[in-house]
């Protein structure tokens, strides 16, 4: 998720030099590639395993990260449009086959996220009884699918000819956001009356606590993005409108609304690094660094598109720099990640709590089904 959210802010910078693109689009083959090494081995673990993954979807930590997936699906079919098919030449030109791929694509993957939404929230609704001392930005993973709707709409209705198919998804991207939005909303609920009640994680679990950056802040970006596509795509007589332009209300009302999420986002940002901050020596690298990149990368999306809409040089200057930023804790976070592999501190027996408990389930009903069958 860090490395695409990476890719697509890189295609989104207010202010570019020879070369961003190129960097941009090695960003993005190193996420596809990423994306696929860890597929692969996701698959092959349950392949392995096969009753893990039932165990999987139950865990009370692992099972929120089944979400991640389709996020990380989401930032690649975000990349393909704002890379792809400038590259190819356009709809106009070579492109025009990946730009109806990519609107057959969307729309399978609406369809699946409101499935992952339903069905993931069922289970934990369902099955899990979840303690709220123990409440992290996490739980809102499952409609996180959702929370990147919204830009993935705007960036490939961008690419659309077809206004009818445009305006479609727009408005699929907004109704899709909203659930999002409204789903984290009540997680957030949850999440204060943890911070208030109960203790802080631990202090390396902590840049897991950026998770509730991104809610707002992928919904401030989503918002207006969708409302500037909205203002150059909704034709005359919108809605049966005509004593107005109906997009360019929509773009009006679409600044204020990411205006107000975008300092909520601001705020969680702030609070997470003051936690980190005051225990930081106490800290050991944990998966939950890469929080660092991905959610306040949605928060330099917002920066730089509240900047091209108000025209600021100052609040694009602001994008920029966190851009820059999100850069070294890229490679910080990588550089960690490897050197925890190294020295067995991840994916290692004993390391890794989710994984080892999974496979400790389901090494345990395989043991079950052998005495069983050798009793019969």
């Amino acid at each position: 998720m860090s490395t695409g959210a990476l890719a697509s802010l890189l295609s989104q910078q207010p202010f570019t030099f020879p070369g961003l693109t190129t960097i941009g689009k090695v960003v993005f083959l190193l996420d596809m590639a990423l994306f696929l090494a860890f597929s692969s081995l996701i698959a092959a673990r349950f392949a392995l395993k096969p009753r893990a993954i039932v165990t999987s979807l139950h865990h009370p930590s692992e099972s929120f990260f089944f979400g991640a997936w389709w996020v990380s699906l989401a930032l690649l079919l975000n990349c393909t449009a704002a890379y792809g098919v400038p590259g190819l030449g356009g709809a106009d030109g070579g492109g025009a086959w990946l730009v109806a791929a990519l609107r057959v694509l969307f729309w399978m993957y609406f369809a699946c996220a409101t499935l992952v939404a339903v069905l993931q929230y069922y289970i934990i609704f369902q099955t899990e009884h979840l303690h709220v001392s123990d409440a992290m930005p996490a739980w809102i993973l499952p409609a996180y699918p959702f929370l990147v709707s919204g830009p993935l709409a705007a960036v490939i209705a961008k690419t659309q000819p077809d206004t009818t198919a445009a305006l479609q998804i727009i408005v699929a991207g907004v109704s899709g956001q909203g659930l999002g939005w409204v789903l984290s909303l009540l997680m957030y609920s949850v999440y204060f009356t943890r911070l208030i009640r109960s203790d802080m994680p631990d202090p390396s679990l902590r840049p897991g606590m950026y998770v509730s950056v991104g809610p707002a802040a992928y919904t401030a970006a989503g918002l207006l993005a969708l409302g500037q596509q909205a203002h150059l795509q909704m034709p005359p007589g919108f809605l049966g409108i005509t004593s107005l332009a109906v997009g360019d209300v929509w773009l009006a009302a679409a600044l204020p609304a990411s205006l107000f999420l975008w300092m909520v986002a601001i705020w969680f940002s702030g609070v997470t690094t003051m936690h980190i901050v005051r225990d930081a020596r106490r800290m050991r690298f944990s998966l939950q660094w890469w929080a660092f990149v991905f959610p306040n990368a949605g928060l330099a999306m917002a920066t730089a598109q509240i900047g091209k809409a108000l025209n600021s040089d100052g609040v694009n200057g602001v994008a920029s720099g966190l851009t820059v930023l999100l850069v070294c804790f890229w490679f910080f976070c990588a550089f960690m990640h490897v050197r925890a592999v190294w020295r067995h501190d991840l994916l290692h027996p004993g390391r890794d709590q989710g994984v080892d408990d999974v496979n400790a389930v389901h090494d345990r009903a395989i043991a079950e089904s052998e005495e069983e069958k050798q009793s019969v």
